[in-house]
């Protein structure tokens, strides 16, 4: 675990200094580093999509996906809860997005081959190395999305705690459904909703991501669903 609770803490550490920063950058500037900030969401995403190996487990993923995530009502449940802090926030003085910084950097930080290999190999060989390597390039990103975003970037600590930490704690369970193929679409409907967020920062699209979240984790169901069918044909 001492990998992943140095990749909480850099983030924390990392937004922190951001937050710090936020105060010298003059407001005239967020905008525009909130577009670039959707900018590299959008690069980050399409270079992220080409892991992907099986289209239609994509789409059945992200179709279903967001079926289920509407359904619950995920992002509307999250933003209620988000406006309450925002506004906690707003009343000591100087605005919040607590969501949009929470929700950009969970994904950013949390969506990839880097996570959940580097956590099983931590977990099953004891190997740190994918771990601190990525706690060192999220600890820089968290200064970059803090001093955009606001606070919300440092409580990307915790979903980055505890998918990580329950990676590395069950990795001998979780490992057999986690082949290559799975770990592949994972990566690309992930990193389908990173794109999302691109859209949002820099266009303005209203993307309810959150309702998406839910296609993140069925490449783990539909990829051996689709081997089997396919293997009957």
């Amino acid at each position: 675990m001492i990998g992943v609770i140095a990749n909480a803490v850099a983030v924390i550490i990392g937004a922190t200094v951001g937050l710090l920063a936020k105060k010298a950058i003059p407001e005239s500037w967020n905008t525009i580093i909130m577009k670039g900030m959707g900018l590299i969401a959008l690069y980050i995403g399409i270079r992220g999509i080409f892991d992907g190996e099986n289209t239609m487990v994509m789409i059945f993923s992200i179709v279903v996906g967001a079926l289920i995530g509407e359904a619950a009502d995920i992002d509307g449940r999250f933003n209620a809860f988000a406006a309450g802090v925002e506004k906690r926030l707003d009343s000591r003085g100087g605005k919040s997005n607590f969501a949009q910084g929470f929700i950009t950097s969970s994904l950013l930080f949390c969506v990839g081959a880097m996570t959940v290999v580097g956590s099983l190999n931590a977990g099953l060989k004891g190997d740190l190395t994918l771990l601190l390597t990525k706690t060192v390039m999220d600890g820089v990103s968290s200064v970059m999305f803090a001093a955009s975003m606001g606070i919300g970037v440092m409580f990307a600590a915790i979903p980055v705690l505890v998918l990580q930490g329950g990676l590395v704690l069950l990795a001998g369970l979780v490992e057999p459904f986690l082949s290559i193929a799975v770990i592949n679409e994972m990566t690309c409907v992930g990193s389908l909703l990173i794109m999302a967020i691109g859209f949002n920062l820099a266009l303005d699209a209203k993307l309810k991501i959150l309702n998406y979240m839910p296609a993140l984790f069925l490449p783990i169901a539909f990829c051996p669903l689709y081997d089997f069918v396919a293997g009957l044909f």
